[in-house]
């Protein structure tokens, strides 16, 4: 997925002036998709992304109300993740892992709850447009975020929700927070990579990696972009860490 998206392309036209936008599922593309495997009866577990981030899952509901009704021999459970982006895709990641290795599905929810807090997400945005022009923060919340010269840090709180954790001057500030996130809320980085993440802010993404080989020899460290899924609502200039975590 997305090796045919120009990364580049994409931000330089919202640096430009571009305003993407991203739509929430309707019932009826749930249903589309859904349907077939209610029809067979089988035994489904659905990971998502945080409900509070999108109204897509008031409409999965209404799907799966009309689903339930016709298929009552099919099982369906949902977990939400409570995170987004990467946050959300270790989650799936190990959850399929731990699948594979012979378990449940009930057992793989059972261990969905328990890890739910054991993978974090903080990010850097370079203002808080974005995510208030797509209501993923309240205007309240982006008039107290973007103050005159000041990077908002953000991250996914337990309720699911983002939240405005810091405002730092700078990029290099920015930069050193999230790496002493990592420190203070790190564990077992021997054995899970931390992932550095950036919107088209390569340099930035890489001043991470560099304090964080120097905090970390032994850790395993990964560098992607964010897509323009995300990147439509946190902007270009965002950099990230993603990592396992003993709490949020």
């Amino acid at each position: 997925m997305g090796e045919a998206t120009d990364f580049a392309e994409f931000y330089k036209e919202v640096r430009s002036g571009a305003m993407p936008i991203t739509s929430a599922l309707n019932a009826q593309i749930y249903t589309e998709y859904l349907e077939p495997y209610f029809k067979k009866g089988e035994d489904m577990l659905y990971i998502s992304f945080s409900s509070k981030m999108s109204g897509t899952f008031n409409h999965l509901e209404m799907a799966l109300k009309e689903l339930r009704e016709k298929y009552p021999k099919a099982r369906f459970r949902r977990f939400d993740t409570k995170s987004i982006c990467w946050g959300s895709g270790l989650q799936v990641f190990y959850a399929v892992k731990y699948f594979q290795e012979g378990h449940s599905l009930d057992e793989v929810l059972e261990y969905l709850e328990k890890n739910v807090n054991s993978f974090t997400e903080y990010f850097a945005v370079d203002d808080l447009f974005h995510l208030k022009r797509g209501g993923r923060i309240s205007a309240a919340a982006a008039a107290i975020g973007s103050l005159i010269s000041l990077k908002p840090i953000l991250h996914v709180n337990e309720g699911g929700e983002l939240e405005v954790v810091s405002k730092v001057t700078g990029t290099n500030k920015a930069v050193s927070f999230l790496v002493d996130k990592v420190k203070t809320l790190g564990t077992e980085l021997d054995k899970y990579p931390i992932y550095v993440l950036d919107a088209d802010n390569e340099a930035g993404g890489e001043k991470i990696v560099n304090k964080l080989k120097e905090a970390f020899p032994n850790a395993k460290i990964e560098r992607y972009p964010i897509g323009p899924v995300i990147g439509t609502h946190c902007g270009p200039g965002t950099i990230a860490v993603v990592f396992r975590s003993t709490a949020r």
